[in-house]
């Protein structure tokens, strides 16, 4: 993936190049600003849209995978099992008898069983 995104990022900047390289009396055609425009529709789709919406379908996938026993970290760095699930918030045990109410979208990552053992 960091090959493509530096191979993309060295196309546009020798976009710019190739422009001002034309003869000063002459602009861009308007195929050449049509095949610029798409081109950087693909790369901002390629680079930003496609990975974040990745992303987001993955935590969503998670959020509704929780369940009773699972292990968390939240994004504020909590670790602790889940004793409870409602539709918005789950109940996490971070400590014996230590329980905090977390809403699920907090939560960033679910462990494997037993890694709070071995914390």
């Amino acid at each position: 993936m960091k090959a493509i995104q530096t191979l993309f990022i060295t196309l546009l900047a020798l976009v710019p190049g190739l422009a001002f390289a034309q003869d000063a009396g002459q602009g861009m055609s308007v195929i050449g600003q049509v095949i610029f425009f798409a081109g950087f529709i693909l790369i901002f789709y390629l680079l930003i849209w496609r990975p974040q919406s990745k992303r987001a379908k993955e935590h969503k996938a998670l959020m509704s995978g929780l369940d009773k026993g699972d292990e968390i970290v939240t994004s504020g760095g909590v670790a602790g099992k889940i004793t409870k699930v409602t539709d918005d918030f789950i109940l996490v045990e971070i400590a014996e008898n230590v329980e905090v109410k977390v809403q699920k979208v907090a939560v960033s990552a679910a462990l494997p069983k037993g890694t709070l053992k071995d914390i």
